[in-house]
């Protein structure tokens, strides 16, 4: 991060960054921090781009400062092979680490994280933290665990976070969809049992 210039409820990040300004646009998209921001200008070392009041309040970007590093990831290209899941960039909330060991090669982070997050984790599938992909070891009524390989570990800042650390969370969009389709076919269900009842039938004519 190389500079915050704060509003009242929104403020402009100017971030540093080499790789990720490659063929750049202005109004191209990047996720800062699994944050998806629309660029607004940019040079040869470092772009901008503005955080509105919603986002300001529903992330962690609000908690960075000049100095902090970020995780930062362009777009997908269509034609790029999809190595994860699907990730937006539209933070669904915000979770705690709670514990945070290191077993062998690997470091396994406990995250709390709201009800309204949770019903959508699985074991085995996938969520995002801090923008990174990575898929749930395991998951109860409180929280749920991931596992970083030293890759990953290495080159985001999901190696460095501690203990009480917050991190922003967006879970699988497949599992919403799913959820969506679920209750309106059920609502749909449930309306036509109770559209044809006694009365209905009396008044059609039936009995």
């Amino acid at each position: 991060m190389q500079q915050i210039k704060r509003g009242q409820k929104s403020f402009s990040l100017s971030i540093k960054a080499a790789k990720a300004l490659e063929e750049l646009k202005l109004g191209d998209s990047i996720a800062v921090n699994g944050v998806c921001l629309t660029v607004t200008g940019y040079s040869g070392a470092s772009f901008e781009a503005d955080v509105m009041p919603e986002t300001y309040q529903g992330t962690t970007l609000k908690t960075l400062s000049s100095g902090s590093p970020v995780n930062l990831e362009r777009a997908l290209r269509l034609s790029d092979r999809l190595g994860g899941h699907l990730v937006q960039g539209h933070v669904d909330g915000i979770g705690t680490i709670i514990n945070k060991t290191v077993e062998d090669i690997a470091i396994l982070y406990h995250i709390e994280a709201p009800p309204g997050i949770l019903k959508y984790v699985v074991a085995k599938g996938s969520i995002a933290v801090d923008g990174v992909s990575l898929t749930v070891v395991e998951v109860d009524k409180r929280s749920f665990s991931v596992s970083l390989i030293p890759h990953t570990a290495k080159l985001t800042i999901l190696g460095w976070k501690r203990e009480g650390e917050r991190v922003n969370l967006e879970t699988d969009i497949i599992g919403r969809y799913v959820e969506k389709l679920w209750l309106e076919s059920g609502v749909k269900q449930e309306q036509k049992k109770k559209d044809i009842d006694i009365n209905y039938l009396a008044e059609n004519g039936f009995i």
